[in-house]
């Protein structure tokens, strides 16, 4: 990992392109707000940023210019939408001329933008922000044939892709070794951050009166915040509830939404949930997150977790599973649970083991930990330190 921090006179631009990006979307929208008020903040960077709408639109602030192409929605998606505009989007590379161009997608638009970037000599980044083969066939040794073949046809995708991205840029170990095991060469781990201010353990001093406001009961509480998607296992959480209800007396809380919202709705156990929609408001979100003893993140095909981090920062320990990222974050800093196998009975014993402990002590240890390695300018600086790396390789030939 580079922890070299980014040179302060270095002047430096770039263009972000991605279609995940929508008003009810999670990570990667967080991840690319918070660069531009990183970028903002240092009047030696410039940044462009590239995402589909529903119209087209180009706004400046503060050194960040946003350009909204209109695109239709992605079907069994929303909100995503497709970006297709393909001679826009070599129109915006030549007026900008970036010094280096992150995607954050990696279906159409690195096959549109490879040859506009290759003319202007201009290194093309990938950040992995998805691990879609394992999304689709998130454990190969336990899913139906179909799903272990589509993921490997992913698998052989992320192969063709390495000579598309000159370099590319993942958030966790789990992160890197999939590209690694998948050929590329030039891959940086780099962190993700947490607004450490708004995500806080104050918070907590108000939870009965958050709980209140959300008609929420007294009580041990534990919650899933995210993308209501399948690869995010929530049925897991839904299967394994009575057994830990019965066990703790604990309420399950689900809080966001997404494609497969009905679906976990239907569940047998549904009813026994709290549902909360997604928080548009940034401070409910935080305060709902506090409120909670536990939060649990069973998705095994995450690439790095900023909500499970956003918990850790609030001062409340995760249960993460014992694949992909989130377990990093738990290891690491010591302020949680990992589930050690994707079934009921195993979540069901994790979750009540994790209830009996000392929350409040994990909960500070978590947060001590985001604090030490988790803030958002220290991850940006990693960040842009990576950039200059990679420039400088392309540039070297």
């Amino acid at each position: 990992m580079l922890r070299a921090p980014l040179r302060p006179n270095a002047s430096f631009s770039l263009l972000d392109i991605t279609k995940f990006f929508g008003p009810t979307t999670g990570g990667i929208r967080t991840y690319l707000l918070e660069k531009a008020r990183y970028v903002s903040a240092r009047p030696q960077l410039r940044q462009a940023i590239m995402v589909p709408g529903t119209e087209d639109g180009i706004e400046d602030e503060d050194g960040v210019r946003w350009y909204r192409l209109r695109g239709p929605r992605i079907p069994t998606q929303s909100p995503y939408r497709f970006l297709l505009r393909k001679r826009t989007i070599g129109r915006v590379i030549e007026h900008e001329k970036p010094d280096l161009v992150e995607v954050g997608s990696p279906y159409l638009v690195p096959w549109m933008v490879r040859r506009s970037v290759r003319a202007l000599g201009i290194p093309l980044v990938w950040f992995y922000h998805t691990n879609f083969p394992r999304i689709i066939s998130p454990r190969p040794e336990q899913d139906a044939w179909f799903r272990r073949a589509a993921g490997r046809l992913a698998d052989r995708y992320v192969r063709r892709l390495r000579r598309v991205f000159f370099a590319a840029l993942a958030a966790s170990r789990a992160a890197v070794r999939e590209l690694e095991n998948a050929g590329f060469e030039r891959v940086f781990q780099v962190p993700l951050g947490v607004d450490l201010e708004h995500f806080h353990p104050w918070r907590r001093n108000h939870a009965p009166e958050t709980r209140r406001r959300a008609g929420l009961p007294e009580g041990p509480l534990a919650m899933f915040v995210g993308r209501f998607a399948r690869e995010k296992e929530i049925q897991l959480i839904l299967d394994a509830w009575p057994e830990v209800e019965a066990r703790t007396g604990a309420t399950l809380v689900l809080v966001g939404d997404g494609p497969s919202r009905q679906f976990f709705q239907q569940h047998n156990r549904a009813g026994r949930v709290r549902w909360i929609p997604y928080q548009t408001d940034r401070d409910a979100l935080a305060d709902l997150m506090a409120a909670a003893d536990v939060i649990i993140a069973p998705g095994p095909a995450e690439t790095f977790g900023l909500a499970a981090l956003e918990a850790l920062a609030s001062g409340v320990p995760v249960v993460a599973s014992d694949a992909g990222a989130v377990r990093e974050i738990v290891e690491a800093s010591g302020a949680g649970a990992i589930n050690p196998d994707p079934t009921a009975a195993a979540m069901a014993d994790t979750v009540s083991e994790l209830f009996r402990r000392d929350l409040e002590a994990l909960g500070s240890q978590g947060r001590r930990y985001a604090e030490a390695h988790h803030g958002w300018d220290m991850a940006f600086d990693q960040i842009f330190a990576a950039y200059h790396r990679i420039q400088t390789d392309y540039q070297n030939g």
